[in-house]
């Protein structure tokens, strides 16, 4: 029988490798793990339950919350407060930073995304959570300015999705492993060691129903992708981040949320989705950029390198394969600016 690593055992010899480490990273990742198991099993028995459909109110971002929704958020920020390591927790859910323990020993703010894909819910697609973890100036008033770090800032990053296995995913930045849980043990165990994305793919994730809105560059990317003589590339986009993402890290491709008519700051947040992923797809090989010519960024202007504004700015994304993403801002810059 081979041997078995399970999450908490990697979590934990993760951390003797750092000499100045106190254990509270890893009792906050465990907090997550712990919490992501609550929420699989609530999500794999929704439709026995009522579980389902809208809650009844809308957050923040103006969407219609998901029952799910809430009680997933509800769940991550009850585990994070029971380990006792975690000062504060933004979510998407949540207007401000909910700030709850201001003691010295809760070293690390947690910006998360306790649903992604909630649309999808209802129709038994692959859904997920987004989170990503900084360590806090313990020096600083504890409030949503102090909270707004840069993406280089992040200590550990992660994403769990709940399709037809579920996997935990994430780095502290000495590179990408995923864990498939174990229902018959109730254990996430290490299943992909060290993730590396390829350098080019075949996949382009794009909302191809926004076509009209989107700007010249990405119109002229889009047909690239479609012509016999490039090809052949595969379009895929299911509408769930982590699900989109997850498939063209592991298979290499890229994702676009760009600019819109509508939505020119896009629809992805900065903190909690866009800044996570970054960070993954940075250890992973990947890149993850900008997606917009506007503001006066520059040409493929690092995501991770963007200055927050708010806990729930939006910001255009591209992210993937390397040569993927630098081929879609070289339409970006021929077009655009």
């Amino acid at each position: 029988m081979s041997k078995v690593t399970t999450l908490s055992q990697f979590i934990i010899e993760s951390q003797e490798a750092f000499l100045d480490s106190s254990g509270s990273l890893s009792r906050v990742l465990r907090d997550i793990a712990f919490a992501a198991k609550i929420v699989n099993r609530t999500v794999n028995k929704a439709g026995l339950v009522d579980i389902l459909g809208l809650e009844g109110s809308v957050n923040v971002q103006g969407e219609d919350v998901q029952k799910l929704d809430a009680f997933s958020n509800k769940t991550f920020i009850d585990a994070l407060t029971s380990g006792k390591k975690c000062a504060a927790v933004a979510s998407e859910e949540e207007e401000g930073l909910r700030i709850i323990n201001e003691d010295d020993e809760a070293k690390y703010v947690v910006f998360i995304d306790p649903l992604d894909g909630s649309s999808n819910i209802d129709v038994n697609t692959s859904i997920g959570t987004i989170f990503s973890i900084y360590e806090r100036d313990t020096s600083k008033k504890l409030d949503n300015e102090s909270v707004l770090l840069f993406g280089e800032d992040q200590v550990a990053a992660g994403y769990i999705i709940y399709g037809s296995s579920t996997m935990f995913v994430y780095t502290t930045g000495d590179g990408v492993n995923g864990f498939t849980l174990d229902p018959s043990i109730g254990e996430f165990c290490l299943s992909h060691p060290n993730i590396q994305t390829p350098r080019d793919g075949k996949i382009y994730s794009i909302n191809e129903g926004n076509y009209q809105k989107f700007s010249v560059g990405i119109k002229k990317y889009i047909k690239y992708c479609q012509q016999e003589s490039t090809g052949p590339f595969t379009s895929r986009y299911i509408g769930s981040f982590v699900s989109d993402f997850h498939r063209n890290l592991i298979k290499g491709g890229v994702f676009i949320y760009p600019s819109t008519k509508d939505y020119p700051d896009g629809k992805l947040r900065l903190m909690y989705e866009c800044n996570p992923m970054a960070f993954i797809m940075d250890q992973a090989g990947g890149v993850a950029v900008f997606g917009s010519s506007a503001k006066g960024y520059i040409k493929g202007k690092n995501i991770i390198d963007i200055s927050p504004e708010t806990i729930h700015q939006r910001v255009p994304l591209i992210i993937g394969s390397k040569y993927m993403v630098k081929k879609v801002w070289d339409f970006i810059y021929e077009n655009d600016f």
